[in-house]
């Protein structure tokens, strides 16, 4: 091995931990810059590689970036408050039916907005809908489990729904609709397995009844009482139970989100970047906000995660750092020939790759490096698609059995801490190796019966 590959990998590993530890909450992005920088100042990446990395990461950090500042105009209309106290209304005292329902927002939050931004919002809506119900801290677990798994593999359906999805996509050369045609059944066999499997796990300490039904009055009261410092919204300093609810400003905002996310959708046979209508869908909100309640836009850039931009584009240059030492070429060499023989080869071999990946090292970084893995084993376009589409499945769903194996896993086990909810890494393993290795296989296998019969 070359002294260039050692740095590298040194580089690597040592990016990779500061990420997941953390040191001192410093931000994920500090880290990765740091790495980016250090790797052009040595020329493991040449300086002709940095505007390809930007033209490649732009879009999609954007893209992610303006969902996010949806859900932040969402939170200041009292969007999670709505939420949070109709999942208690709709259970009808019923534990069975709460299970499905926060199952069903995590599902639709992760749709609309995307899955790190939704295990932020859902995780705080799902605390406070429970501790409206009086359920205990050790009662809790089941639907913050659930609804934490089923956020994360949601990512998967859509392409518009993870940061490094919308990165891959353009490298594999793939458009929004094609990749949802191509996806977007494998990908729910594998979350509707995953949430089955959940219930079936915690079926016995799912409550059939609550012991006190609560109606909306009765909430909203409960609601305007919680203390401010129990339920903050990890994007501001206002809880949610404090913000008001404007209806028709609030139907305004989500009838502008639902077009924000068909257009995405509608655009994409005319070359339109995801970035377009969500930078619009972005400023219509802000001023939809503005013109209703004459709330500019200074909470909104205090509390937007403007690292993105800097988070994406730094580990792309260590993945092309990765790929320039060499070490793509690995994955090449090993499974490349075998790969290339057989789609469903393509599919299990590099679904079960990126998942060992992704639960070793993170999904973010595995994932762009299975990508560029396979853009360099020269197979066919049908045979790279879903080979690609097999990599998201690994990195989406395969992930989720390591906490380390996604940022939105460590996120949310961070923020049930914050809550004093009894939760670690062995009480999460527990349940994810059960479920989430069916989920993930049957994924997989329905990826390949679905492209093979429907498809192409």
């Amino acid at each position: 091995m070359s002294i260039s590959a050692v740095i590298m990998i040194s580089i690597f590993v040592l990016t990779v931990l500061f990420i997941l530890w953390r040191p001192y909450g410093i931000n994920e992005s500090i880290p990765t810059a740091i790495a980016a920088a250090t790797i052009l100042l040595i020329g493991l990446v040449p300086l002709s590689d940095v505007l390809t990395i930007f033209d490649t990461v732009t879009g999609a950090s954007i893209t992610i970036l303006s969902t996010i500042v949806m859900s932040i105009v969402l939170e200041s209309i009292g969007f999670f408050r709505w939420a949070a106290m109709n999942l208690a209304i709709k259970s009808k005292g019923s534990g069975i039916k709460l299970f499905w329902y926060i199952n069903l927002l995590c599902f639709l939050m992760t749709l609309f907005f995307n899955n790190d931004g939704s295990i932020l919002i859902t995780t705080p809506i799902i605390i406070q809908t429970l501790s409206l119900l009086r359920l205990k801290p050790h009662q809790q677990i089941p639907f913050l489990i659930s609804g934490a798994l089923v956020a994360t593999a949601a990512s998967a359906p859509i392409g518009v729904s993870n940061l490094a999805n919308l990165i891959a996509l353009k490298i594999v050369g793939l458009d929004l609709n094609s990749y949802a045609y191509m996806m977007f059944i494998p990908s729910m066999v594998g979350i509707i397995c995953i949430a089955t499997g959940l219930f079936l796990y915690f079926k016995k300490d799912i409550p059939i009844n609550f012991n006190q039904k609560l109606d909306k009055r009765e909430l909203k009261d409960l609601a305007q009482q919680f203390p401010g410092k129990r339920i903050p919204h990890p994007l501001g300093t206002k809880t949610m139970g404090q913000a008001a609810i404007d209806w028709k400003m609030f139907r305004i905002c989500i009838g502008v989100v639902v077009l924000t996310r068909i257009s995405f959708f509608a655009l994409a046979p005319f070359g339109i970047p995801t970035e377009w209508p969500a930078v619009i869908g972005a400023l219509l909100l802000i001023l939809i906000r503005w013109h209703k309640k004459k709330m500019g836009p200074v909470d909104i850039v205090k509390k937007s995660p403007w690292h993105i931009l800097v988070f994406a584009f730094s580990m792309y240059v260590i993945i092309f750092g990765l790929h320039n030492v060499g070490m793509t070429s690995i994955i090449v060499n090993t499974f490349g020939d075998t790969v290339a023989k057989d789609p469903l080869y393509a599919i299990l071999i590099m679904g079960l790759l990126l998942t060992f990946l992704s639960n070793i090292c993170n999904n973010l970084p595995s994932i762009m490096i299975g990508t560029i893995s396979i853009k360099e084993m020269g197979l066919s376009l049908q045979t790279m698609q879903v080979a690609y589409l097999a990599n998201v499945i690994g990195a989406d769903i395969g992930s989720l059995i390591l906490p380390m194996g996604t940022l939105a896993s460590l996120l949310w086990i961070h923020t049930l801490r914050q809550y004093k909810i009894p939760m670690d890494w062995g009480k999460y393993i527990k349940v994810t190796i059960l479920v989430v290795p069916i989920s993930l296989i049957l994924s997989l296998l329905m990826l390949h019966l679905w492209t093979k019969y429907f498809v192409f």
